[in-house]
């Protein structure tokens, strides 16, 4: 394998792309960073602790907190979910959530990055992908996923209400919109399963290693 290999995985909500970098990443032994968690870790501190000054509050503790700590968090609620899409629209906590993950990707070379605006903001340059993937899903089954993972709490028209309506907001909204860039390969997840995902990014991987 070459010295570096920097992946970017971008996509629509609950379209099978945390998944996906998680398989890829284990398989090729990358660093693995979710920048959703991020966004659901900032949503969850706020709605708990509901600072008066939020952009400070976020500021100070992304200067602090651990990417490993975050991971453990329970972050999968549907108050989040609900929250977490508001919370993106603005730009200054865009801002932190930008400069937290360049700190992480500066000091690793080999590293597969999934979120919503990996390969068009945070991997576009210094340093740029070397392969981005971009995945999508059918309403119908990404909201499905999204209700088992929820083991089913919620109900599934609620589910993909939400998910429709985060979507919508990624690609719509003025900061770094959701979208696919020119060179990114696309991933359908409703047409294929876990192991064909992985066969499919595997295939491009091993065209540049």
């Amino acid at each position: 394998m070459s010295k570096s290999l920097i992946i970017a995985c971008d996509g629509e909500a609950a379209s099978g792309k945390s998944t996906g970098a998680k398989l890829l990443s284990k398989k090729y032994k990358l660093l693995l960073l979710n920048s959703g968690l991020l966004y659901r870790y900032a949503s969850k501190i706020l709605l708990t602790k509901r600072p008066k000054k939020p952009i400070p509050y976020l500021k100070k503790k992304f200067k602090k907190v651990s990417y490993n700590l975050i991971k453990k968090q329970s972050l999968h609620s549907q108050e989040i979910s609900n929250h977490v899409g508001y919370l993106a629209k603005n730009k200054q906590i865009r801002e932190i959530m930008r400069v937290y993950q360049k700190n992480i990707i500066k000091k690793n070379k080999k590293i597969c990055v999934e979120g919503r605006d990996i390969a068009t903001k945070i991997l576009n340059k210094n340093p740029k992908y070397n392969l981005a993937f971009y995945f999508t899903c059918k309403i119908n089954v990404a909201a499905k996923r999204r209700w088992k993972e929820l083991k089913k709490k919620v109900p599934l028209k609620e589910v993909q209400k939400s998910l429709a309506k985060r979507t919508k907001m990624d690609k719509n909204r003025k900061h770094s919109p959701l979208k696919k860039v020119k060179d990114a390969i696309l991933i359908r997840t409703d047409k294929i399963n876990k192991k064909e995902v992985l066969n499919r990014m595997s295939r491009e991987v091993n065209k540049i290693i």
